[in-house]
């Protein structure tokens, strides 16, 4: 007996726009956590915002050509529902990432600063940001570029490196492995899930340390109010 395939192909209009190519998000485990901390990241940070935050989904931009397609490790779009979505069409969506960041390597560096680059500005994206965890083809390793007219211009670096996002309001850093992420305004970095649950481990030991003070200075209070009375 025949079965029905659990997905079919999805058409829009008779085209079909595939929605996976079959290749992995990263290259490496450094590529991969880069990829999953700005991704992490950044959805915590907009999570009350109308912002999308969208890990290596493919980006459609030309209706009825499945070709014109491109799929960024981490992209943003402001003023578009969070839903989870098969594909990105900007034509359905009525938008366009306003910043994307590829995690770049030896394999792809051709293509990020070059078609992907020119794409990316002919897009209308405002910010791209290319980080190279193993420092292995760019020096420094993240480079951030800003929409001039139709032509990209290089951000220039803080003194500790990093890179102005206006789009965000934040900054990147590069840290190791980790594209760090910092609010603009204070300083304050964008924690990974790990980060956050150690630091809300220590939050509870320094709770438990307060509270048992406090209860062995009660204690010694106690103890004394005992001692005056025998006196």
């Amino acid at each position: 007996m025949a079965t029905v395939p659990k997905h079919m192909p999805r058409l829009e209009d008779g085209v079909y726009y595939p929605e996976t190519d079959g290749k992995p998000m990263g290259e490496t485990g450094y590529h991969v956590l880069a990829i999953f901390y700005l991704y992490q990241a950044l959805d915590l940070y907009f999570e009350r915002e109308q912002v999308l935050i969208a890990a290596d989904l493919f980006l459609y931009y030309e209706k009825g050509n499945p070709r014109a397609v491109r799929a960024p490790d981490v992209m943003v779009v402001k003023g578009v529902d969070k839903h989870l979505r098969h594909t990105f069409k900007t034509w359905v969506e009525k938008a366009h990432p306003c910043v994307v960041f590829e995690v770049t390597s030896a394999n792809t560096i051709d293509e990020d600063r070059g078609p992907k680059h020119d794409l990316y500005a002919q897009l209308g994206v405002a910010e791209y940001f290319l980080f190279d965890p193993e420092k292995d083809v760019l020096d420094p390793p993240l480079e951030g570029y800003r929409l001039k007219g139709k032509q990209y211009v290089s951000i220039k670096p803080a003194r500790d490196g990093s890179l102005l996002s206006k789009e965000l309001g934040l900054r990147v850093r590069a840290e190791g492995w980790m594209p760090r992420l910092l609010d603009a305004r204070t300083g304050k970095p964008l924690l990974t899930p790990r980060e956050i649950h150690e630091q809300a481990e220590r939050a509870e030991q320094e709770k438990q340390r307060a509270d048992e003070l406090a209860a062995e200075v009660a204690r010694l209070r106690e103890e004394l109010k005992r001692q005056k009375r025998k006196r």
